[in-house]
């Protein structure tokens, strides 16, 4: 059955809180969600989240390298043909991972959808409960731990506490949410530390006894070199994140010995045909693993889910982005429950945008 039609929709869902990060500060989601049809009439679905100050990608520039380069590609292919279209679309432009991973998602939930099966069934999954953790906004510490306990309230119990605003003032931030009690606690600094701040900063949160789980990103996504020295030089593990897009960025870190986890997003690598080839990779050469998400909903977030519960993480994975949404933006699809993401029993995502 061939595809018909690949088509592009643009959406903005307002945060029911202000999403805070070293990076950037968001009170939207902003996305491209790219609808692929075959000649039955069936849609698949995947989300290229508008993320300026990680990846670069923006909707108008997604939208352009889906209508212009890749969607000629696929229109009056066989849509049965899952590998041969997802390499297409790799091949297709250099650069521009999200706009690939929307069409890369589209292309296997349009393949599920048409087997009548749900995408985690698809990957290989049987269990459509996927546990997550949820993130702190960066905030003044009497914050952090009123928002620590709310989400304890809620069912989740590993907090990941964005840090990295202020060298000289996170460690209160810090012990601020680690005195929350039943809290499991990751920091991510979003690039936000020198390699000399990171390693004084978690060295005096060993020094201290707070028990943290690990450290997301503490340097420059291009400093590979601190990376690996703050690595070296201090016991909390560290997981690469912005550092990691491609596959060859993966072989680096491993080479270097650069970090002891990596992050992998759907929204980074172009897809989730590259995301498993990133995982198995990670795996073989002993690098822990997690699959994280940018803000986006339940479109890329359900594909994200759907590939943990496939391929199992090392850690906890960082799913949380669409429970950020005040509301959904999609019929059906997932949804929050007790700190797990509930994966729908239809067809493929089971969501219609």
């Amino acid at each position: 059955m061939s595809i018909v039609a690949v088509r592009a929709h643009r959406i903005s869902s307002p945060l029911h809180t202000p999403f805070v990060t070293a990076l950037r500060r968001a009170t939207t989601a902003d996305s491209l969600i790219v609808e692929v049809v075959d000649g039955d009439g069936n849609s698949g679905f995947g989300e290229a989240p508008q993320v300026w100050a990680v990846t670069g990608a923006n909707i108008p520039g997604s939208q352009a390298c889906v209508e212009e380069m890749i969607a000629p590609k696929l229109i009056g292919k066989d849509a049965d043909d899952l590998n041969a279209r997802c390499r297409e679309v790799a091949r297709a432009v250099v650069g521009n991972e999200a706009a690939r991973a929307a069409v890369d998602v589209a292309l296997h939930d349009l393949a599920a959808r048409r087997l009548g099966i749900p995408l985690y069934r698809l990957l290989g999954a049987t269990s459509h409960v996927v546990p997550t953790d949820v993130t702190l906004a960066a905030g003044e510490p009497g914050e952090i731990a009123a928002a620590a306990e709310a989400r304890l309230s809620e069912g989740f119990t590993t907090l990941k506490l964005k840090v990295g605003t202020d060298a000289s003032t996170d460690l209160d931030r810090i012990k601020a949410a680690c005195g929350v009690e039943g809290a499991q606690i990751r920091l991510d600094a979003n690039q936000g530390w020198t390699a000399r701040e990171a390693i004084r900063i978690i060295n005096g949160i060993s020094a201290a006894g707070l028990p943290v789980e690990l450290v997301e990103q503490p340097v420059h996504r291009a400093d590979l070199a601190g990376l690996a020295e703050v690595t070296r030089n201090v016991d909390i593990p560290i997981m690469a994140d912005e550092s990691v897009f491609s596959i060859r960025d993966l072989v680096e870190v491993i080479t270097r010995r650069a970090a002891d986890l990596v992050n992998i997003k759907l929204a980074k690598c172009g897809g989730l045909s590259i995301a498993r080839v990133m995982l198995d990779l990670a795996e073989t050469h002993g690098l822990g693993t997690c699959v994280g998400s940018m803000m986006e909903g339940p479109v890329g977030l359900g594909a994200a889910a759907s590939l943990v519960a496939a391929y199992p993480t090392t850690v906890l994975s960082d799913l949380d982005a669409a429970w950020w949404l005040a509301s959904s933006p999609v019929r059906g699809g997932l949804t929050y429950e007790n700190g797990t993401v509930v994966l729908p029993s239809t067809s493929g995502l089971g969501l219609e945008v």
